[in-house]
């Protein structure tokens, strides 16, 4: 009878224990990419691997190398992040680790991997570290930091998302929620991309969570929905461009690797 007694509240209790296992992303894809140590962005047919002044572009097929772009380090400091825009990738730069902290966007062509085009958005709310186009409008991160690349009186707490119109007029701004903050500290965010659910996926600089995070109906916090478990360790992040559903490319800096995982869905 006591061993009968302790099978059913094991039984009893396995749901609740499944219940309180975090969401995870379920890894697919891994690949070395010399470039890997700011961001990734992949369509169906190639992976562009991000670095500060280089671009490697990549064919899935074969992991082969094909293209490569090298900018100037002094022109190109600290390449954070792209997307891809049809032919275009649109990418988040700053003057990391220089105070004070100035960004810019940095377009490319994909078919020649040539610098085409760059705006200056000079000192704002802190360093840009992500750009993302959603709902019409540009959403951008800009990161602060509590030590290295921070501006005296202000921190990790001053992380904020910024949308703009299309010809980048400021149209509002939000705060991070504390307890997303709490685990940037003593860093900041460093990847954010829009879901195909409605909420904001972003990540920070190097534990291994993306957090869903949806604006609020009120004020100029955002909300946090959940936090989801990565097999990589923060930094930048895009959806695949006409691939996967909810696949999601992320960075191994340790190991110079391109990383692909399903994102489960979180929206409530």
């Amino acid at each position: 009878m006591r061993i009968i007694a302790l099978l059913l509240a094991l039984a009893l209790s396995a749901p609740a224990i499944a219940a309180d296992t975090p969401p995870a992303v379920t890894e697919t894809f891994r690949m070395k990419a010399d470039e890997a140590h700011q961001g990734v962005v992949a369509d169906k047919r190639y992976i562009y691997a991000i670095s500060n002044a280089e671009i490697g572009k990549y064919d899935r097929r074969t992991g082969q190398r094909v293209a490569r772009w090298q900018g100037d380090p002094k022109l190109f400091h600290h390449m954070n992040s792209c997307i891809l825009d049809r032919a275009m990738l649109v990418c988040a730069a700053s003057n990391y680790s220089q105070v004070p902290q100035a960004s810019s966007i940095e377009w490319f062509d994909t078919r020649k991997m040539a610098h085409v085009r760059t705006r200056s958005l000079g000192p704002q709310r802190g360093s840009l570290t992500w750009l993302d186009w959603h709902d019409g409008s540009w959403w951008a991160g800009f990161a602060n930091y509590d030590n290295k690349g921070g501006e005296p009186g202000r921190d990790h707490k001053l992380t904020t998302l910024v949308r703009y119109a299309p010809d980048f007029t400021e149209l509002g701004a939000w705060l991070f929620p504390p307890a997303v903050l709490d685990r940037f500290a003593p860093f900041s965010t460093s990847g954010g991309v829009w879901g195909d659910d409605g909420l904001l996926y972003v990540t920070g600089h190097d534990r291994p969570e993306l957090y869903a995070i949806r604006i609020p109906e009120a004020g100029s916090t955002l909300l946090h929905v959940a936090t989801i478990g990565l097999t990589t360790n923060g930094q930048a992040v895009a959806w695949e461009k006409g691939g996967a559903k909810r696949t999601l490319w992320s960075i191994s800096r340790a190991g110079s690797e391109v990383v692909a995982a399903t994102v489960p869905n979180v929206a409530r």
